[in-house]
């Protein structure tokens, strides 16, 4: 039950959130919760709320194990960026080259779930590339 206390606020965000199959359990000395969320930006939340905790991720006593859901490969996304263009990147990072550019509010069709942060999209003009998943939402 300590580690509930520890990451208390961890697990309301999550809950406040709308996560779904949220499942919180502690085993081990370990908590793990477990669940999906309707974003990329929420999933960076709850990291980013995790790392409050748990400056750097060094107590080892938490398995994050939060994906966003209900979006499959074909699935319709929209670019939700503040309001400059989302990059296309020739691979999954920053350091890659950029190869294109969706415009904020543009809707793009996913490939595939590249990793949780990168997926592989591709624009209406056929621009195929990896974009960031916190700035992809589903169509509504």
């Amino acid at each position: 039950m300590a580690l509930q206390e520890k990451y208390k606020e961890l697990i309301d965000a999550a809950t406040a959130s709308g996560a779904t199959n949220l499942l919180v359990r502690e085993e081990g000395g370990v908590l793990y919760i477990d669940g999906e969320v309707s974003s990329g930006a929420v999933k960076d939340n709850l990291w980013n709320i995790y790392n409050r905790i748990d400056p750097d991720f060094r107590g080892g006593d938490l398995v994050l194990n939060v994906n966003v859901g209900g979006i499959a490969d074909g699935d319709k996304l929209k670019v939700v960026t503040e309001s400059s263009n989302l990059n296309i990147r020739k691979g999954p990072g920053t350091d890659q080259p950029i190869v294109g550019k969706a415009a904020h509010g543009e809707v793009v069709t996913l490939v595939s779930k590249t990793s949780d942060q990168w997926w592989l999209i591709k624009t209406d003009a056929g621009e195929e590339g990896y974009s960031y998943t916190q700035y992809l939402a589903p169509v509504e």
